[in-house]
C-alpha cells in the first residue's frame, strides 16, 4: 500500500465538537516552537507563580487555552477566598494540605485518578496525602477539557509532569536557601526536603518561602526517570470508588436543590419533526404537573430540537403526564428513512464501480493476474450508546444569570450554546461539572443541556431534565452503519496482492459539503496492511437524516471488524496461518507517515500480534467444536491485539477466554487499564451479539432494552489482560482496546464451525452467545 495513504491520525473525520478550533491552534503554536528550536506550548502558557492569601504556593499552569494578557491574569489571579481556579493546579497550604486539581472531565475512564497521579509524581508526594478535587469549566483557564478521542492522556502528559517537577524544584530551591547549601545537597521525598545532617522540613513549612522563588525555565528541569516512579504504574483504585460504592451524590440524577421541579422534553418519533398543536390543557391538569409548552426549537439535532416540555413536581408525575400527551406533528420535513431500505440501496450501489475515494498502485492488474480472487459484503448495524446514565441536566436561571449541573464530556462548548438559547450573554453562565455515568461518546453532543437551558427559561426556579430510556434509544446520535463489498486477491506466490472495497456513505442533506456521519469515513489506512500494494477504495454517498455521533472508538470499533475479518479470509484462501500472514501485512519494522504517537509504526504492532499468539497459545490444537481467532488493531494511539477462543454447539456460541495484549507505552495506572480492556471487551461482545438501531419513516423501531438486550453475566469469558511495556509516551485507553475484539470471536467461530459471520449483530446470521 502507498506511503502516502498512512500520512493521517488515526481520528481523522472524527474530531470533537468545540475542541478542533483550540487543536488547531496548539498545533499552529507547536509548528512556531518547533522551528524556533524549541518544543512544547510556549512558556508563556507554561508556569506561573503566585502566593496565595493566608500564604503558601499555588503553582497554576495553561493546558493550552488563554494566550492573552488578560487570559494569564484569570488563570492566576486569587479569587475572593484566596485561592485560585487555574486549569490543573498544585496547592500547598502551610498546614500541609496538598490539593490537586482534577481538570478533565470523569466518564468512567480514570483521568480523576491518573491524571493526578501524574502530577503527584513528579511533585514527589505520597499519594495518600493529596486532595484530588474536580475543577472548574473554563478554556481560558484550563485548556482543553474533554472527555473523548482517549486524548487526555497524551495530550497533557509532558505539562503536567513538567509543573509537578518545578513546583517540586521551587521547593527544594527554598530549603536550600533557608539552610544556606546548594541546592544539590538537598531532596525530595514524600511531601518533604531533605538537607545535610538530617534536615527535613515538610512542604507546607515551605510553601510561602517558595512562593517567592522565581520560576524555574522549562529546559532546567529535571523530570523523573521511570525507574524511579513510586506512584505511576502501581495499581491505584479510582479516588471515587468509596462515593461510588456507598452512593454519595456524584451524578447528574443526585442533584437536589430546595423547591427543584423535573421536566421532560417530548420530541418528534421521526427526526425533525415539528409539533403543530398537543392537548397542552389536559396535561397541565394532570397531578404534580406545574406547566407544559411547545418549544420551536432552535439550532437543530445537536442543540434544541422542536418538541414539548412537560414540567412537573416530581419525575414520577412528569413520566404519567407524558403518557397522556398528544401532539399532532408536522412530519412534511422530517426523516423518511428507512434501515430497510438502506440495507437494498447498499447491495445495489455497491455491486458497480462508485466514486474512487483512493487508490494506489493498480487493482485492475492485480485482479486479473490473481491465482484467487475473494468477494465478501459485510455489513453492520447503528447501535446506541446505551449508558448507564440518561440524558439529564440541571438548570436555574435567576437573576440574569444561569447555573447549571451538567454531566457532559464536552461542557467548554456549553456557555456559547445555552447563552443564546437563554438570551443572556455567556459569561453569564455558570457551570458545575459533575461525573458522568457513562457517555462512550454521546455525551460529547450537548443537546439535552441545550433542552435544559430552553426548558429554564420559562420555569421560575430550579428545573432537573431528564430523559426516560425510551427517549434516550429514539433521540440518540448513533454509530453510524455500514457496508462494504469486498474483493481480494491473492497472486501465485500466496501474497495479499490487491484489496478494493465499495462502501456506502451516509451525509446529512442538510451539509452543504457532503461531510459523512461521524465515524462514517472510511480510508484506506484503515486496513492497516500496508504491504497490500495495490489498494482502491470507492464510495457512494446518501443523504440519510439519521442523526449520528461519536461512539466508543469512532469508525475503528466498525472497520476493524470488517477488515481484520477480511485478513482470516485471505488467509484462508490463500492456505496460510493467519498469523503469519498477518505478520507479512506489517512488512518491516517502520514509522507510517510521519514519526510520531499519531502514526502508524508496524514494529508496535508486530510486538503485540506476536505477544498474543504467545500468550493465546496460537497453533495449539484445539478440541472439535472448539476455535481460536486472531485479530488487531491500531486506533487512538494504542496498539491491541487480541486471541479469542469459543465453543460452538450447533447456533451456540460460548465466549471461552479472550486474551488481550496492548501497547499504550507506560502504563500509568494497571488497575484502571485492565478495567478498560476488560470493559471494551464486555462492551463489545454484547454489541455484536444482539445489538442494533433500526428505523422506519425516520423513527426508531427498538424503545427500551427489550429490543436493544445486553448481555448477562453467565456470557462472560475468562478475560486475560496482558502489557508491553514501551519508552513511548503514554495514551488513553477508552477506546483502542475494543476494535480487534469483535473480528477475533468471529475468526474463532470460522475457526470452529466453518461458518464465516459477516453480518452483525450475530443473531442475524443465526448465531447467538450463552
Amino acid at each position: 500500500m502507498s506511503q502516502e495513504l498512512y500520512n493521517y491520525e488515526p481520528e481523522a473525520g472524527v474530531d470533537l465538537p468545540q475542541v478542533v478550533i483550540e487543536r488547531d491552534r496548539m498545533r499552529e503554536r507547536a509548528a512556531k516552537e518547533s522551528s524556533n528550536g524549541s518544543s512544547g506550548i510556549p512558556r508563556r502558557h507554561f508556569l506561573k507563580l503566585t502566593g496565595i492569601a493566608g500564604g503558601g504556593l499555588v503553582l497554576a499552569f495553561s493546558l493550552g487555552g488563554g494566550s492573552s494578557a488578560k487570559a494569564a491574569k484569570t488563570i492566576c489571579g486569587p479569587v475572593a477566598d484566596g485561592g485560585f481556579q487555574p486549569n490543573s493546579y498544585i496547592q500547598i497550604k502551610p498546614d500541609g494540605t496538598i490539593i490537586l486539581m482534577a481538570y478533565s472531565p470523569e466518564a468512567g475512564q480514570g483521568v480523576k485518578t491518573f491524571l493526578p497521579m501524574i502530577m503527584a509524581e513528579e511533585l514527589e508526594v505520597a499519594w495518600e496525602d493529596v486532595t484530588i478535587v474536580q475543577s472548574g469549566i473554563s478554556q481560558e483557564k484550563y485548556g482543553r477539557q474533554v472527555a473523548g478521542g482517549s486524548g487526555a492522556t497524551p495530550w497533557a502528559w509532558n505539562p503536567i509532569r513538567e509543573a509537578g517537577a518545578a513546583a517540586r524544584t521551587m521547593l527544594v530551591a527554598a530549603a536550600a536557601k533557608k539552610w544556606k547549601v546548594a541546592e544539590s545537597k538537598c531532596t525530595a521525598e514524600a511531601g518533604y526536603v531533605k538537607g545535610p545532617g538530617k534536615k527535613k522540613l515538610s512542604y507546607g513549612e515551605l510553601a510561602e518561602a517558595a512562593a517567592a522563588l522565581p520560576v524555574p525555565g522549562k529546559d532546567s528541569l529535571k523530570l523523573k526517570d521511570r525507574k524511579d516512579y513510586k506512584i505511576l504504574g502501581k495499581f491505584t483504585t479510582g479516588v471515587d470508588n468509596q462515593a461510588i460504592v456507598t452512593g454519595a451524590p456524584l451524578f447528574g440524577h443526585d442533584i437536589k436543590l430546595e423547591g427543584m421541579l423535573y421536566a421532560v422534553f417530548v420530541k418528534c418519533p421521526s427526526f425533525r419533526g415539528v409539533p403543530k398543536e398537543a392537548n397542552l390543557g389536559a396535561v397541565k391538569k394532570k397531578p404534580g404537573v406545574v406547566d407544559a409548552f411547545i418549544v420551536k426549537g432552535q439550532g437543530g439535532p445537536r442543540q434544541v430540537s422542536p418538541g414539548v416540555a412537560i414540567v412537573a413536581k416530581s419525575t414520577f408525575e412528569a413520566f404519567e403526564a407524558e403518557r397522556a400527551l398528544k401532539v399532532k406533528w408536522d412530519k412534511s420535513e422530517a426523516s423518511k428513512d428507512s434501515w430497510t431500505e438502506y440495507k437494498k440501496q447498499a447491495k445495489e450501489l455497491t455491486s458497480k464501480p462508485c466514486e474512487e475515494m483512493e487508490n494506489s498502485g493498480d487493482f485492475d492488474a492485480a485482479q486479473s493476474s490473481a491465482k484467487k480472487v475473494v468477494e465478501s459484503y459485510y455489513s453492520y448495524p447503528y447501535v446506541s450508546h446505551a449508558q448507564m446514565e440518561p440524558e439529564n441536566c440541571t438548570a436555574w436561571l435567576r437573576d440574569g444569570v444561569l447555573e447549571m449541573w451538567i454531566p457532559s464530556q464536552a461542557p467548554q462548548g456549553i456557555p456559547g450554546q445555552v447563552a443564546a438559547i437563554a438570551g443572556i450573554d455567556p459569561s453569564k453562565v455558570k457551570l458545575h461539572q459533575l461525573r458522568i455515568g457513562g457517555g462512550f461518546g454521546r455525551k460529547l453532543i450537548n443537546d439535552f443541556v441545550c433542552e435544559a437551558a430552553a426548558v429554564a427559561k420559562n420555569v421560575d426556579g430550579p428545573v432537573q431534565l431528564v430523559w426516560t430510556r425510551e427517549t434516550d434509544m429514539a433521540h440518540d446520535h448513533y454509530r453510524v452503519g455500514g457496508f462494504h463489498n469486498l474483493t481480494g486477491c491473492i497472486d501465485n506466490k500466496g501474497k495479499f496482492s490487491g484489496l478494493r472495497d465499495r462502501t456506502v456513505i451516509y451525509t446529512d442533506p442538510s451539509d452543504s459539503r457532503g461531510r459523512p456521519g461521524a465515524g462514517g469515513a472510511v480510508r484506506a489506512s484503515a486496513v492497516q496492511c500496508p504491504e497490500i500494494p495495490n489498494v482502491r477504495f470507492e464510495g457512494a454517498k446518501v443523504h440519510s437524516m439519521v442523526p449520528t455521533g461519536w461512539w466508543r472508538a469512532p469508525g475503528a470499533c466498525s472497520l476493524a471488524w470488517v477488515f481484520q475479518s477480511f485478513i482470516h479470509e485471505m488467509a484462508e484462501a490463500a492456505g496460510r496461518d493467519h498469523v503469519e500472514f498477518l505478520l507479512e501485512q506489517m512488512g518491516e519494522p517502520r514509522w507510517m507517515g510521519n514519526k510520531s504517537s499519531n502514526a502508524f509504526n508496524t514494529e508496535r504492532a508486530i510486538g503485540v500480534i506476536k505477544a498474543a499468539a504467545k500468550k493465546g497459545d496460537w497453533g495449539k490444537k484445539m478440541p472439535k467444536g472448539q476455535g481460536r481467532g486472531l485479530s488487531f488493531y491500531f486506533s487512538h494511539k494504542g496498539y491491541f491485539a487480541m486471541i479469542a477462543e469459543v465453543t460452538v454447539k450447533g447456533t451456540n456460541v460460548k465466549v471461552d477466554r479472550v486474551v488481550s495484549v496492548g501497547d499504550v507505552g507506560m502504563l500509568l495506572n494497571p488497575a484502571g487499564g485492565n478495567n478498560q480492556v476488560e470493559g471494551s471487551i464486555i462492551d463489545a461482545m454484547s454489541v455484536m451479539a444482539n445489538q442494533e438501531i433500526t428505523f422506519e419513516v425516520g423513527a426508531v423501531q427498538e424503545e427500551n432494552f427489550g429490543g436493544y438486550p445486553l448481555l448477562r453475566m453467565s456470557a462472560m469469558p475468562k478475560i486475560e489482560v496482558h502489557w508491553l511495556t514501551t519508552d513511548y509516551d503514554p495514551t488513553g485507553l477508552g477506546e483502542p482496546a475494543f476494535p480487534p475484539v469483535t473480528a477475533a470471536i468471529t475468526n474463532a467461530i470460522f475457526d470452529a464451525s466453518g461458518e464465516r459471520i459477516r453480518t452483525m449483530p450475530i443473531s442475524k446470521d443465526g448465531f447467538r452467545i450463552v
